[in-house]
């Protein structure tokens, strides 16, 4: 038979177990959001390196207008300032964690330069983040006009 103290004993270990599976989504998630911000901060200011470590091998790109780009032609475009961002801020942002990936949706709003003239973006997007080892990187973007 189980004394009263072993069963409230039983009771709070019961829901220190069922709480840590939310407490390491909560854990991802915010490490996600931080890597988004550093996605963000890259595409500003290009930086070949930092882009590369947020961002897949087999990264897949796609733009709202249907353009498709691997990691290399992503980073090339912004190092090479082919494709230059102004300013970006996202909004209504969510985050939801599967395992080790999550996908992440937000709202794009900013400025690019398009031919020398500022141009102001306004679109949803949906990225896939992957967990390699400890880090978080862009596995796929969507980009969709709105």
């Amino acid at each position: 038979m189980i004394e009263r103290r072993q069963a409230a004993a039983l009771a709070v270990a019961g829901a220190w177990l069922a709480a840590r599976p939310a407490a390491a989504q909560q854990g991802d998630q915010q490490a996600v959001a931080q890597a988004v911000h550093a996605l963000t901060a890259a595409m500003l200011q290009p930086d070949r390196a930092k882009l590369e470590a947020l961002t897949a091998a087999t990264l897949s790109y796609g733009h709202s207008a249907g353009k498709i780009e691997t990691r290399e032609e992503f980073i090339d475009a912004l190092v090479n300032k082919t494709s230059v961002f102004r300013s970006i801020t996202l909004q209504d942002q969510s985050i939801q964690v599967a395992g080790g990936n999550a996908i992440v949706r937000h709202l794009l709003v900013g400025e690019t330069l398009s031919g020398g003239q500022p141009a102001p973006v306004r679109i949803g997007v949906m990225q896939v983040w992957t967990k390699e080892g400890s880090d978080w990187k862009l596995l796929a973007r969507q980009a969709y006009r709105i």
